[in-house]
């Protein structure tokens, strides 16, 4: 196996406002919940702490403002060693926020205020320039400009860093930047809106991926919750089953996906295993409440990896 990969991630970073409630409320309602809690969050920044944890040395490339939040949310990615050099703080902006309720089964709905992580532009990411064209994989999303995440994809394809893209939220994208991707990772909703065909089942899974392959990308991988993952390629298609465990929250179980599916692939795993792998690291996020604060680190990944093979 490889040295420990270096992993340059773009993106956001949010703090989480999250309630539990027993339902979702309906349009108009007032509903009690159970409980309120803050939680570092954000897709970029999820995602960093999840290939952090499981040993990639990550660098962030970010904005917040200049608040408490901010503050906040920059000391939780400096106990996790994850390079902030290239986070902006940005004076006139809010750090931004999301609102998340969370049901009795686990399920969730988000809103988010961008703040900050909107300033993010190519200026900021042309100041990274060496921390993407010297690194292992380049990983992004799409809660921060497309036109800078896109110069960032550009710099990896030009120096010949794979790129790990997970365009959520799901927003129109040129094939030529689907080229340049080396894997994709989407959920039903975002392939649902990025192909334009309903994922149900692992068959539409399938016609989906092979779709957003024809536009470009070499790989793609399509992660459908309690169906598992379905993972796509020219002349290749398989699908890995989901690992059973009690839910509690789903928020960020994505986001691990991503970040310990970029780790396992710099160092030097197969596409499958990367995500068989990736796979107990999102299992155990849903078993815990909230984003950053579930994501396991190495150490608690290898000891349930060994637990399930008992049962």
């Amino acid at each position: 196996m490889k040295p420990s990969p270096n992993i340059t991630v773009v993106g956001s970073i949010n703090m989480d406002l999250v309630f539990r409630t027993p339902r979702m409320p309906a349009v108009g309602e007032t509903i009690s919940g159970h409980e309120f809690v803050q939680i570092k969050g954000g897709k970029g920044a999820n995602q960093a702490v999840a290939a952090a944890r499981q040993g990639a040395v990550t660098t962030l490339i970010a904005c917040v403002g200049n608040d408490a939040y901010g503050q906040q949310s920059l000391s939780g990615l400096h106990a996790d060693d994850i390079v902030t050099d290239f986070i902006s703080i940005i004076n006139h902006c809010a750090t931004g926020v999301a609102g998340i309720f969370v049901d009795d089964s686990g399920h969730n709905s988000i809103v988010i205020a961008p703040g900050a992580n909107a300033q993010l532009s190519p200026s900021h990411i042309d100041a990274a320039k060496h921390a993407i064209s010297s690194a292992t994989l380049l990983l992004c999303q799409c809660e921060t400009p497309l036109a800078t995440v896109s110069a960032a994809i550009q710099i990896a394809h030009e120096h010949g860093v794979k790129v790990v893209f997970n365009p959520a939220p799901a927003i129109p994208l040129p094939d030529a930047l689907l080229a340049k991707v080396s894997y994709l990772i989407v959920n039903e909703t975002e392939a649902e809106q990025l192909s334009g065909i309903k994922v149900t089942n692992l068959t539409t899974a399938q016609t989906a991926s092979k779709n957003l392959l024809n536009r470009g990308a070499a790989c793609v991988l399509l992660t459908m919750g309690e169906q598992g993952v379905c993972i796509t390629e020219q002349h290749n298609s398989q699908h890995i089953p989901a690992i059973k465990v009690t839910v509690i929250d789903t928020t960020a179980a994505g986001d691990t996906f991503v970040g310990a599916f970029a780790t396992a692939i710099g160092l030097g795993l197969s596409t499958i295993e990367a995500a068989k792998q990736a796979q107990y690291s999102a299992a155990l996020t849903v078993t815990k409440l909230g984003a950053q604060s579930s994501i396991p680190t190495k150490a608690e990944v290898e000891r349930f990896m060994v637990e399930q093979l008992k049962v």
